[in-house]
């Protein structure tokens, strides 16, 4: 019943929801005309304000990138392929299947989005190659993990707001993970989350009648062969004695001694007390990907499969840094946040904020990007009410995380390594959007 009272939305979402790219340039014109027409700035003030701005973003967006790329270089080292195969196992029924990918995807996109956005989706094939379950469930169960991504240790606004030299240092400075990530009110939203989503998901199970099962033989034998990796180790092997540069590149004394240094430097780091950040995030995922894959080789085989999935962040960015710099440079920033004040309050701010988030990621597609759109609008309204900065900033966070679950452009990399389309998956996705949907906001406003 819930997926036909959903169908009309999915058709619609899939007919007439353009790239993302397409909506940042939208996005661009909307905030040109409104700095024009609202603030009363010349047409040419304007423009110079945007150009100036395009390239303000640089060093964030080279982060979120590395982001998507570490994750995902982790997800495919053959040490994961091992584990998820050994999981699957433990899914030999259509239930325990929905719930064991749901707490899979989970828990690997609370350590790092790239990471589990790629392990759901390759742990759900392995699944489905093993137990008959409707696949489409199952690929919508993976990619629901999804969620809790800007709670977790990759959470890019938590994560830029505890680093050093951030944009908005001037304002807030800057403020540790302790009091956003680790904070009992997102511990205990996660821990409700880690609960609600996997018993929604089995709860949705169709009956055996009505399921879409995928027969195994139409799915790839191995996780390996993803990403093409099996035929060029099977290529090594002929290749290995042609040239010193072919030995170099398949040494593995190479690769896993440059793992090793690096994390020996991240135990340092932390013996030293360093906190999480963005750059420490990053180099974590990279330097287990360089040592788990064994050579420079196998690496770069999958950074090849990885950058495809992070094409958006590098044409789309530009973008966000030159309507955040039209926002703040015109007024238009200002504005925005005395009309959110003259009907806000300290402590209704951050459901407000959530909420609004919420709607903007579907034009913005990306938390980075929309940190960097909202955060001249929300930070002076927190300020002037007295609010708690930090909650104010994990609304963002979560309201950019929520509406991914009906967001296409995340999906993408799920979609694609499943076989699937948008609408296949879409209906059941709509479902949780609205029951995660109140238990974070009541979880906002209460906690």
């Amino acid at each position: 019943m819930l997926n036909r009272a959903a169908k009309p939305l999915v058709k619609l979402v899939e007919r007439y929801l353009p790239d993302p790219f397409v909506f940042v340039l939208i996005l661009t014109l909307f905030v040109f005309l409104a700095a024009v027409l609202i603030e009363q700035q010349p047409v040419v003030t304007v423009v110079e304000q945007w150009g100036n701005g395009l390239w303000g973003l640089l060093t964030f967006s080279m982060q979120m990138l590395l982001v998507l790329v570490t994750g995902f270089m982790l997800a495919s080292t053959a040490f994961m392929r091992m584990l998820l195969e050994k999981l699957a196992h433990l899914g030999n029924t259509p239930g325990k299947a929905i719930l064991l990918v749901t707490l899979v995807s989970l828990s690997a996109s609370w350590l790092n989005w790239g990471f589990g956005l790629v392990v759901g989706a390759l742990f759900a094939k392995t699944l489905a190659r093993k137990t008959p379950v409707d696949y489409r469930l199952l690929v919508a169960s993976a990619y629901s993990g999804f969620l809790v991504w800007h709670g977790g240790l990759a959470g890019s606004v938590p994560l830029t707001i505890a680093t050093p030299g951030h944009f908005s240092e001037d304002q807030i400075g800057v403020i540790s993970t302790s009091d956003t990530l680790f904070s009992g009110f997102n511990i205990a939203l996660l821990c409700i989350l880690f609960i609600v989503v996997p018993l929604v998901n089995r709860l949705m199970l169709p009956s055996h009648q009505d399921s879409v099962i995928v027969s195994p033989d139409k799915l790839t034998d191995s996780i390996e062969q993803e990403h093409g990796i099996e035929k060029e180790r099977a290529l090594e092997q002929v290749k290995s004695n042609e040239r010193p540069a072919d030995k170099l590149e398949n040494s593995k004394i190479l690769g896993i001694l440059i793992g090793v240094f690096g994390i020996a430097y991240l135990v340092n780091y932390f013996i030293k007390d360093g906190g999480l950040n963005l750059n420490i995030v990053n180099t974590i995922f990279l330097f287990l990907a360089i040592a788990l894959h064994g050579t420079p080789k196998r690496l770069l085989q999958s950074l090849q499969q990885a950058v495809k999935g992070g094409s958006g962040i590098i044409i789309q960015f530009p973008f966000y840094a030159g309507i955040m710099a039209v926002m703040v440079q015109s007024g238009l920033a200002e504005s925005m946040s005395q009309w959110l004040i003259s009907f806000a309050s300290a402590q209704s701010l951050p459901v407000l904020t959530f909420i609004s988030a919420g709607i903007v990621n579907i034009f913005v597609p990306s938390g980075g990007g929309q940190w960097a759109v909202q955060a001249p609008v929300v930070l002076p309204a927190a300020a002037e009410l007295g609010a708690d900065i930090s909650r104010v900033a994990m609304a963002v966070a979560w309201g950019d995380a929520w509406t991914n679950l009906i967001q296409p452009f995340w999906a993408l990399p799920v979609l694609a390594i499943a076989g699937l389309k948008a609408k296949d998956i879409m209906g059941f996705c709509l479902v949780q959007l609205i029951i995660t949907g109140v238990i974070i906001a009541l979880a906002l406003r209460f906690f």
